[in-house]
């Protein structure tokens, strides 16, 4: 299929709506963990466990973590919606971090971080199984 443009014809991308799903799904992902973010540096308290019970570091590192993540999952998210190439892969790795992240947290946070993951699996599917070169 080809649309002329200025005289000359390019090549559309195939459009995808996994592409559209998961460029929300990264967005959805990244609202979450800036919540997680903000709840570890202002709120500690909230947690089932004290800090010094998760895996590893404190509520205040891993609220700077999940607030800086969640913020360029966000922009990922749009860039995936954009149809930008280099979207998808960050995506891809971004969702695996968050995956990762999400089990280390798991015992201050279990049903919010078995959520995170699932979702981050779904994630990674809507961002694979599109062809390469289709758009959101």
């Amino acid at each position: 299929m080809t649309r002329m443009a200025h005289g000359t014809a390019r090549q559309l991308r195939p459009t995808s709506g996994w592409l559209t799903f998961a460029g929300t799904l990264a967005m959805v992902i990244g609202a979450f963990n800036v919540i997680d973010g903000l709840v570890g540096l202002f709120k500690d308290n909230y947690y089932l466990v004290n800090g010094n019970q998760i895996m590893v570091f404190d509520f205040t590192a891993w609220g700077w973590f999940w607030l800086v993540l969640g913020a360029v999952q966000i922009a990922v998210g749009a860039g995936i919606i954009a149809g930008q190439m280099w979207a998808r892969v960050v995506g891809v790795l971004f969702a695996v971090l968050t995956a990762i992240g999400h089990i280390a947290f798991l015992r201050a946070f279990p049903l919010w971080s078995v959520l995170t993951i699932a979702m981050s699996i779904l994630l990674i599917y809507a961002l694979t199984a599109p062809p390469s070169r289709a758009r959101g």
